[in-house]
């Protein structure tokens, strides 16, 4: 049974169907009945909720309030900004109808042709227009100024190639949406929920990200600047992470969103908005996780520790369950979130290989022999690892090794990315080492056409033009021309 548990294709073999194999398994999510779409299963929301929570907290620690906005969306409104209209036209779900009927052959029910929508719907795909059209009646003067607003909500983007978290139909995120006074406020708005998102991946996620800005032909539709975080996988492709876009005053001109400064003169509100979805949890398995299973960081495992007893006979049990009793008190007073596993429906080995498919970073067990020692046996999720443990002081030993299991897998994931991070200036090279799955620093003469000549020959797009790190300028890579500094190229999911 736990052969069959944790059969997972290798990583070395089929990274797709790898990642597909830990997500079925690990019961983090599987497809529904409506293609496209998903089902977050409880394991797989937990950690969600961690992400959710964590995030939560630090939007709020920056200013911003939690509100919500309606799903559906009036077509009117998509076609007053019109790149914004170009970019999401192709992915939009529309609702034409109110109200279905019996079938009058008796074959169920159809849909009630009296029963048309004077205007369509559509299903969000994204808020903007439907919150600018709002923020017109919250806005009068620079003293409404400014609205710090996010939404935690789901999404449609019918997308026709699927798969589990990374791109599906509907899914679940949170989108902030910022009105300002000015364009410098706006501005760094922007910056700063980028490097909420940086601090959240790599202090969280235990992922390293690089800050960047999107090309034009990358950038969010309808933005003035899109700001990215851009996280490399195992397989060394990139996973766009999280972005935040700085909307000048398109979305207020389009809204006609004007404000009296403090002259009495009129004005167009400056905008930000940002997001990050369940995609996360499509990073998280991918930066982190082995041909065993799930690899969490500590800070967003739904259960820090698992304690697996083991024993003969209902009298060892009983003396096992009080002791850990004290061992679970003393745990969760250091905030640290655990689970004792008791039931008799499984085997402790049964029990060993769930918990290490699903990437529990430390497992304790317990036998007769360990309550004569004063022992406890501790399994790292990270490395594998066992060791025998004296109980005395066991929390803290277990808290700092939960610390160390956060690093150790920043660590793993940040030296993979530097060893598959490599620099290079002809375009014959380029074609070459883009095959290994690497990031590739290299010149960009700025122009639409060298970047999709570059894509279309090579499957590699720019993922964002680096904020910190060398700004040399030098010589594209393609055509030769000036360029101001190196920019980061890979293939993506």
């Amino acid at each position: 049974m736990a052969k069959e548990l944790k059969e997972l294709t290798p990583r070395s073999k089929d990274y797709s169907q790898w990642y597909l194999d830990l997500v079925l398994k690990a019961d983090l999510a599987e497809n529904s009945a409506v293609r496209g779409c998903m089902v977050i299963k409880p394991y797989g929301y937990a950690i969600w909720e961690k992400m959710q929570r964590q995030l939560d907290d630090m939007f709020k620690e920056t200013g911003h309030m939690n509100a919500y906005f309606p799903l559906f969306i009036p077509k009117s409104f998509l076609s007053k900004e019109a790149d914004h209209v170009e970019g999401f036209a192709k992915e939009c779900a529309v609702v034409t109808h109110y109200r279905l009927k019996n079938d009058p052959d008796g074959k169920g029910v159809i849909v009630d042709p009296e029963a048309k929508l004077e205007e369509e719907l559509i299903v969000r795909p994204t808020s903007e227009t439907i919150i600018w059209n709002t923020y017109r009646n919250w806005i009068q003067s620079y003293r409404d100024l400014p609205i710090l607003v996010n939404q935690w909500a789901n999404v449609v983007r019918w997308e026709m190639r699927t798969r589990l978290f990374l791109r599906t139909a509907e899914f679940l995120w949170q989108e902030g949406h910022t009105a300002h006074a000015t364009r410098e406020e706006a501005e760094a708005e922007t910056v700063q929920m980028l490097n909420v998102y940086a601090q959240f991946a790599e202090e969280y996620m235990a992922m390293p990200v690089i800050k960047g800005v999107k090309s034009a032909s990358e950038r969010f539709a309808g933005a003035v600047d899109t700001y990215t975080i851009e996280a490399m996988m195992q397989d060394g492709k990139a996973l766009q992470s999280g972005t935040s876009h700085f909307l000048g005053q398109n979305f207020a001109k389009a809204f006609d969103v004007k404000f009296a400064d403090k002259e009495g003169k009129m004005d167009y509100v400056w905008a930000t908005s940002w997001g990050v979805s369940t995609r996360l949890i499509g990073a998280l398995i991918m930066a982190h996780s082995d041909d065993n299973g799930l690899v969490l960081p500590p800070k967003l495992a739904p259960f820090q520790v698992v304690i697996v007893p083991i024993y003969k006979g209902e009298e060892q049990l009983a003396l096992i369950n009080e002791k850990v009793d004290g061992l679970v008190k003393s745990l969760k007073a250091l905030g640290i979130s655990v689970k004792y596993d008791n039931a008799d429906n499984k085997k402790p080995g049964w029990k060993f290989s769930e918990y290490e498919l699903k990437g529990v970073p430390v497992r304790l067990a317990m036998g007769a022999r360990d309550m004569e020692n004063n022992t406890v046996e501790v399994a790292r999720r990270d490395t594998l690892t066992k060791e025998t443990v004296s109980c005395d002081g066991l929390d803290v030993y277990i808290k700092n090794l939960l610390d160390e299991i956060q690093a150790n897998i920043y660590k793993k994931a940040f030296d993979h990315r530097t060893a598959q991070t490599i620099t290079v200036d002809s375009y014959d090279e380029f074609k070459e080492k883009i095959e290994e799955g690497v990031f590739i620093l290299a010149h960009w003469d700025g122009t639409a056409e060298t970047e999709e000549k570059v894509k279309a020959e090579t499957k590699a797009t720019i993922r964002c033009i680096p904020l910190e790190g060398g700004k040399t300028p030098g010589k594209c890579m393609v055509t030769g021309k000036p360029s101001a500094q190196r920019v980061v190229f890979a293939r993506a999911y």
